[in-house]
């Protein structure tokens, strides 16, 4: 059960449950979720595609009716307190529509004057999201990484208190990516809670504080990025001259052991020096040692293989 009166907490849903139906057929969209999203910082809402990230959103949002579970934003719960708390948040969920022929200070016009919204915000959200100079180009002249910053400048017209971006990087090449990278960072640093919807792992990792990892509509793991990285078994991959006679002597040692190539990758170990100290006890002498550092995406990969999506699905 939600508490609606812990104020902490920006986002919190409680067993949410999504099913789409078309004739007798049926599809579990969101399976059961549990997300909470503490005020502050960067959460990352992640998980492949078609993993129910979207479908979460929109139901937050009031642009899709929950099939079961709870909700809450800024401790109230929804959808019944939408029309309170939503002058609170921004989202870039689908793609914002701009009229191509007009230039991106005159759209943001446009959209501050249909929303009430004091029109001297303009310039100012311009620069926030780097695009000051660029303020006079017509829209349909922008790439695609300067429309994903539009869309963005176009939210932050109401100085939200929760941003919600949904795959903000897909498409965007890897200048593009650095650019939406620093953009969320100085938006979190700068007061705003973003939570950040996005399959690219890797990425991910650099900007959030906390996270969220689904499977199959389901709640996998959350927590710090730190506690999530810490709770992943350690690996060292392990150079020596005869790795098929090592990879037995580290298995009967009671080690985990893979081949890759011609080294070996070794878990279950509090101390890298006992295996190469295992192994020159046998004569085979360590020509590399090295601690391979986890990250999301083997975290991920691991904690998805543990949770497979049930056969009915």
């Amino acid at each position: 059960m939600l508490d609606a009166g812990r104020m902490t907490l920006v986002i919190e849903t409680y067993d949410l449950r999504k099913e789409f139906r078309s004739g007798r057929k049926r599809t579990v969209a969101v399976d059961g979720l549990d997300l909470t999203v503490p005020s502050g910082g960067v959460h990352g809402f992640l998980g492949p595609n078609g993993s129910g990230k979207t479908t979460t959103i929109r139901m937050l949002l009031g642009l899709a009716r929950a099939s079961g579970g709870e909700m809450a934003l800024f401790g109230e719960r929804v959808p019944a307190a939408l029309p309170r708390v939503i002058g609170r948040i921004g989202a870039v969920v689908e793609q914002p529509q701009f009229t191509p022929g007009f230039s991106g200070r005159r759209n943001l016009r446009l959209l501050a004057r249909a929303a009430g919204v004091d029109p001297r915000r303009v310039p100012l959200v311009l620069e926030q999201v780097g695009l000051a100079g660029r303020e006079r180009d017509r829209f349909r002249t922008y790439s695609l990484g300067m429309k994903q910053r539009l869309a963005i400048a176009a939210t932050l017209l109401k100085e939200p208190d929760l941003l919600i971006l949904d795959e903000p990087s897909n498409g965007l090449d890897p200048a593009g990516i650095r650019d939406m990278r620093e953009l969320v960072t100085g938006l979190a640093d700068a007061g705003v809670t973003v939570l950040l919807s996005s399959h690219i792992l890797a990425e991910v990792q650099q900007v959030c504080h906390s996270v969220t990892i689904i499977g199959n509509g389901r709640t996998v793991a959350s927590g710090t990025v730190e506690s999530l990285l810490g709770e992943s078994r350690s690996r060292t991959r392990v150079g020596v001259g005869d790795p098929v006679r090592a990879a037995t002597l580290l298995e009967r040692a009671g080690y985990g052991v893979e081949r890759d190539g011609g080294d070996v990758l070794v878990e279950g170990h509090d101390h890298p020096e006992d295996i190469s100290r295992l192994l020159a006890g046998e004569r085979l002498y360590v020509s590399e040692l090295s601690a391979i550092r986890p990250d999301l995406e083997t975290v991920f990969l691991q904690l998805t293989r543990d949770h497979p999506a049930d056969d009915a699905r």
